[in-house]
């Protein structure tokens, strides 16, 4: 974070998703975060606040002690000591005078040694040495001045071929372009509306028009009035003491809105066009009641449907509208299918 940024306030952290995330940052960036100045221990990449963290590296050095293993990792980019603690199959020690002699006499099974032999066996698994794959995932913390991560999580990876270490400096890359390197944006002003939120609005606004009204075929000016509160509310907000002013920014708007939103309806299969025209008739797709040519025996495939609906109709229909039709026939019992993809009439 730059020091001319101003850091984020604490109860807001909650609304950057990263934050509830195991972030898979590089560890030269864990080890360069700058610490927050409101609470310890939380971070900042950039404008995100990180307290905890997933990595991958090769372990340089191992340290063992009483409760925990200290492991460095080195991800190429850098090492951080990992602290692990160890868990209950760790801290057991094994016996070693355990009844071997009356096990050799007996020449049978034994639980407590066959227990032993599988807890000796689980230890040599988990344990990892020097030159290893570890993934860590914990908490960021600074002990004595010294960046590190307490392991909520560790083991072992087997990668001889590096096929998980390539994946996954693919996928870190990735996280950092759409992500970690893209600054937070908070929503202040929510009268504001994106295009992305305008262009769903016009859209459920026309699908509800067309079901209500069974419009069987229309032209955009026709239903573009039906758009213009939109355009007014944000006028309104944009000028609460003055009068929303219609000029011709406004009606150009509104016939790009219009347009995309008919462009998603037909993606969708709800409209179509017959043919590419001045005149932009648009129908509704539920309405084509006589599109369905058959096969008497087996039924007919959707791609014969589709080719027979282009020739008598318009090669702007698609493939997606036939698709909601004949779901739509299907559902009113007008039509079956007698198999994947192929229909016939009752």
């Amino acid at each position: 974070m730059d020091e001319d940024e101003v850091e984020l306030p604490s109860m807001l952290w909650g609304l950057d998703p990263i934050f509830s995330a195991f972030a898979r940052l590089h560890v030269t960036d864990i080890l360069d975060m700058k610490e927050s100045c409101q609470v310890s221990d939380i971070y900042f990449y950039k404008s995100h606040p990180i307290h905890k963290v997933d990595v991958l590296g090769t372990v340089v050095f191992k340290r063992e002690r009483e409760d925990f293993f200290c492991y460095g990792v080195d991800d190429g980019t850098g090492v951080i000591n990992c602290m692990c603690w160890k868990n209950d199959l760790f801290k057991e020690e094994v016996n070693s005078d355990m009844e071997k002699p009356q096990d050799n006499l007996q020449g049978g099974f034994n639980l407590a040694v066959e227990r032993k032999k599988l807890r000796h066996a689980q230890q040599t698994h988990g344990s990892v040495e020097i030159g290893e794959l570890l993934r860590v995932r914990g908490r960021v913390k600074t002990s004595r001045q010294q960046r590190e991560i307490t392991a909520y999580m560790y083991y072992k990876v087997n990668d001889p071929v590096m096929a998980v270490q390539i994946e996954w400096m693919i996928e870190v890359l990735q996280l950092y372009r759409e992500f970690y390197d893209k600054p937070l944006h908070l929503k202040t002003n929510t009268a504001s509306e994106s295009p992305f939120s305008s262009l769903s609005k016009a859209t459920h606004i026309i699908k509800d028009l067309l079901e209500q009204r069974s419009v069987s075929k229309f032209r955009p000016y026709d239903i573009e009035d039906h758009l213009q509160p939109l355009f007014l509310s944000c006028n309104e907000t944009a000028h609460s003491d003055q009068e929303p002013v219609a000029g011709p920014s406004t009606y150009q708007q509104l016939r790009i809105l219009l347009k995309e939103a008919l462009n998603i309806l037909q993606d969708e299969g709800i409209v179509y066009q017959r043919m590419k025209s001045q005149d932009e008739v648009y129908f509704v797709g539920n309405r084509k009641d006589d599109c369905l040519t058959q096969d008497r025996e087996t039924g007919c495939h959707i791609l014969h449907i589709l080719s027979s609906v282009r020739q008598r109709y318009s090669l702007n229909v698609s493939k997606p509208a036939l698709e909601l039709l004949l779901k739509s026939l299907e559902c009113k019992s007008d039509i079956v299918s007698t198999r994947d993809n192929y229909f016939t009439m009752f």
